[in-house]
C-alpha cells in the first residue's frame, strides 16, 4: 500500500508532527511506502487564485473549479499544485494529520484542499460519492484538539465532533471525491497534557 501524509502543524516539535513521524515510520516498517506532504515545512501557499494558472480558459472572469479543470487536462496548472496531485494519484490511503483550529483545518490544510482537490479529476460532473475521481482510496484524519473528551457530543458545551463539526471535511470533502472515510483519530487535550501521558 502507498501512503500520503498530509502534515500540518506550525511547530516540529508537536504531538501532530511525532504522530507524522511515528505514522511513516510504522507504515515503512510494515512494508508499506510512504510520502509525506509536510505543508509548513514546504512553505505552502493556501491561497487559491488566478496564480494557480499559466494559461487561462477565461481569462476575462475566474471560475476558480473551471480553470482547475482546464488547468489539468492542460497540464498548465501549477508546479505546486501539480506534484501534489501525483502525489495523491499514486496514494491508495491518504492521512490527513493536523491539530483542529476553531472547530476546523488549519489554513494551510484548507489550503491543500482547495488547490490540490481539483475537478476534473477528484470531483465534477457526475463525480462525487460512489462516484468521486478518488474511488478506491482511503483517507483517515487525524487530529489533535485542547478540548476533553466529555466537551463534545450531543448535549456537551461543543456539540458533536464527528457528526457535526467534522462532517464538512469528512462527508463533504473526503467521501465527496470518493474516498472511502476511515473512523477519525482524536487526541484531546493534547496542549496541556504532560509528555508521558502523550
Amino acid at each position: 500500500m502507498h501512503v500520503l501524509i498530509v502534515h500540518a502543524h506550525p511547530e516540529p516539535q508537536s504531538f501532530n508532527t511525532a504522530m507524522k513521524s511515528l505514522a511513516a515510520e510504522t507504515l515503512t516498517s510494515a512494508g508499506h511506502t510512504v510520502e509525506v506532504s509536510d505543508l509548513y515545512e514546504m512553505g505552502w501557499n493556501p491561497v487559491a487564485s488566478v496564480e494557480d494558472f499559466a494559461s487561462r480558459k477565461n481569462p476575462d472572469y475566474l471560475t476558480y473549479a473551471l480553470e482547475q479543470r482546464h488547468g489539468y487536462e492542460s497540464g498548465t496548472i501549477a508546479p505546486d499544485i501539480a506534484a501534489e496531485i501525483e502525489k495523491l494519484k499514486r496514494a491508495d490511503l491518504v492521512i490527513f494529520n493536523f491539530p483542529l483550529f476553531w472547530f476546523s483545518v488549519p489554513a494551510m490544510m484548507k489550503g491543500w484542499i482547495d488547490r490540490v482537490l481539483v475537478s476534473g479529476l477528484c470531483y465534477g460532473g457526475m463525480r462525487f460519492y460512489d462516484q468521486g475521481g478518488l474511488k478506491g482510496k482511503k483517507a483517515l484524519v487525524a487530529l489533535t484538539l485542547g478540548g476533553r473528551e466529555h466537551m463534545f457530543g450531543p448535549e456537551a458545551i461543543h456539540g458533536e465532533l464527528v457528526d457535526g463539526m467534522l462532517r464538512p471535511l469528512l462527508r463533504g470533502t473526503l467521501a465527496y471525491t470518493g474516498m472511502t472515510v476511515l473512523p477519525p483519530f482524536i487526541g484531546y487535550h493534547i496542549p496541556y497534557l504532560k509528555p508521558e501521558a502523550r
